[in-house]
């Protein structure tokens, strides 16, 4: 049941992306050695209200906190903590999303703490590069498995795994929609693409070769590799074009 926006969503769905890509950039200063990931969720949640808006994981099947900070071996849903200090060295994915006048806007990022060793700085733009080639792959009339066979035909020479268990979905009122998008080739996504879905594109990129994960049994959210190794993931929300896309988390002038 994949829905085709209209453009009166479409205008929201912008709004509710330029949000989330607005708190993403004020949060990027503050992430440093020292600080805590709740110190960051906090940031966030006062940002986020600020600005009118809703954070969505907050509450969202009981997760208690406003953003996710996954660090170095945790995949996703990392959860702020005034224990998890960020240290020199670290990478720390920051994953936000926002609700504005009922429809939702999500993107993550991974940030690099102080002096970062070389394979794992390598991981992290190679994460960020099979973001962009999996969004270069998305034309209307082709099919969505293309965007993962993208990102696995580009990651697959550096000896990376790609996360299997979880991957980008639809978006719009609700968090998670239809479809589910896969970071690697599978016929699951023979789904043809049409104008106005709208999707995120997010992989999570393993450094080992096992792209195994587990899920924290204390917590039930915090997902980590199971061989330990280190993680990266960079994501953005998409609307699918005639022509192509629009990053509806991107700002005008925008690297990231």
């Amino acid at each position: 049941m994949i829905t085709i926006k209209n453009q009166e969503e479409i205008e929201k769905m912008r709004k509710a992306g330029k949000l989330a890509a607005q708190l993403l950039n004020y949060i990027e200063p503050f992430v440093k050695e020292g600080v805590s990931t709740l110190y960051l969720n906090d940031l966030c949640e006062e940002f986020t209200q600020k600005h009118g808006g809703i954070s969505a994981p907050l509450n969202y099947n009981g997760f208690p906190k406003s953003i996710c900070t996954s660090i170095n071996n945790v995949v996703c849903h990392g959860i702020p903590s005034e224990k998890d200090i960020l240290k020199d060295g670290d990478i720390v994915n920051v994953d936000v999303t926002v609700i504005l006048d009922g429809y939702h806007g999500d993107t993550s990022r991974t940030f690099m703490i102080g002096n970062v060793d070389e394979k794992t700085k390598n991981l992290v733009n190679r994460t960020k590069n099979a973001l962009y080639r999996g969004i270069d792959a998305v034309k209307p009339g082709k099919y969505l498995y293309e965007v993962g066979k993208t990102i696995e035909k580009y990651i697959s020479k550096f000896g990376y795994s790609i996360v299997r268990d979880y991957g980008g979905h639809g978006i719009g009122k609700s968090f998670h929609e239809d479809p589910h998008v896969f970071h690697h080739f599978t016929k699951d996504n023979k789904i043809r693409l049409r104008e106005g879905m709208i999707f995120t594109i997010e992989p999570m990129i393993n450094m080992g070769k096992s792209y195994a994960v587990e899920t924290s049994l204390t917590d039930g959210w915090t997902v980590t590799t199971v061989d330990g190794s280190i993680s990266a993931q960079f994501e953005h929300t998409i609307l699918v074009t005639s022509k192509g896309t629009e990053i509806l988390t991107k700002l005008p002038n925008s690297k990231l």
